[in-house]
C-alpha cells in the first residue's frame, strides 16, 4: 500500500453509478502520479473501479472490504 494519498474522496451512501463517475471527475483534475483514497458502500463499485482502471492505465494499489465499506487506493 503506498504511504502518500495526495487526495480523499469518500462516496459512502452514494449508489452506482455516481461513486465511479465522482472517481473520473477527481482523476480528471488529478496529475500523473498522484494517489487517490477512495471509500464507498456500493458493492458494484469493486467491479466497477477494478475495469475502469484497468481500462484507462491507472494503477489499483491497495483495495479493501471491511464491515460494508469498501476502500480503494488508485495511483493515475
Amino acid at each position: 500500500m503506498s504511504d502518500r494519498i495526495d487526495i480523499e474522496l469518500d462516496t459512502s451512501g452514494l449508489h452506482c453509478p455516481m461513486p465511479l463517475l465522482k472517481l473520473k471527475q477527481r482523476l480528471n483534475k488529478m496529475a500523473v502520479g498522484q494517489v487517490i483514497k477512495i471509500k464507498t458502500t456500493d458493492g458494484g463499485s469493486v467491479k466497477d473501479f477494478a475495469t475502469f482502471v484497468a481500462q484507462v492505465g491507472h494503477e489499483l494499489l491497495f483495495q479493501e472490504e471491511c464491515g460494508g465499506e469498501f476502500v480503494f487506493i488508485i495511483k493515475k
